[in-house]
């Protein structure tokens, strides 16, 4: 593979993740009354059911499966599944929350260096894999520069600047 050469594509952040779902008013109660996403008004030209929900700076998009009773059910939490994670302001409060509301979930963390990362991941209702973390406590280190960041303080453009200052005073 070339090497990253700044932002080919022109991106400029994460607008929506799609799930395919069971029952979409499952989905919507969970997505809504478990983390707090807000239904919005989605297109009325689509001919197929579903939902869109948004809300920390990101969309979720329910689809409605044309087989719910053949899709699969994941029991076991593992957290080297496919997921979705969200920062928290407070582990103790998420982990409470989830006990309140009877949600199975599983406990993990991450240590690198002295700095520390509680995770919970739990499953959505159609086994989809959700993480709760503190992961802001990790720096962001470019693998070509010096700078460390936390997650929510990373600017792309910036460190796609550097990258390329880097390769110009290499030359």
């Amino acid at each position: 593979m070339k090497d990253f050469v700044g932002n080919p594509l022109h991106l400029k952040s994460l607008n929506h993740i799609s799930l395919i779902c069971r029952s979409v008013e499952q989905s919507i109660d969970f997505y809504q009354n478990v983390l707090g996403f807000v239904p919005i008004r989605r297109p009325g030209s689509f001919d197929f059911d579903g939902a869109w929900l948004f809300g920390y700076g990101i969309g979720i998009h329910l689809l409605q499966s044309e087989e719910p009773e053949k899709m699969p059910r994941k029991t076991e939490i593992n957290p080297k599944d496919s997921h979705i994670s969200f920062q928290c302001e407070s582990m103790g409060a998420v982990e409470k929350k989830l006990k309140e509301m009877e949600l199975k979930y599983k406990r993990a963390m991450v240590e690198e260096g002295g700095i520390r990362v509680d995770q919970l991941f739990f499953h959505d209702p159609d086994g989809f894999m959700i993480e709760i973390c503190d992961c802001d406590n990790i720096p962001v280190i470019p693998l070509a520069g010096e700078m460390a960041r936390s997650c929510s303080l990373v600017n792309l453009p910036m460190l796609q600047h550097q990258k390329q200052q880097i390769r110009v005073t290499q030359q």
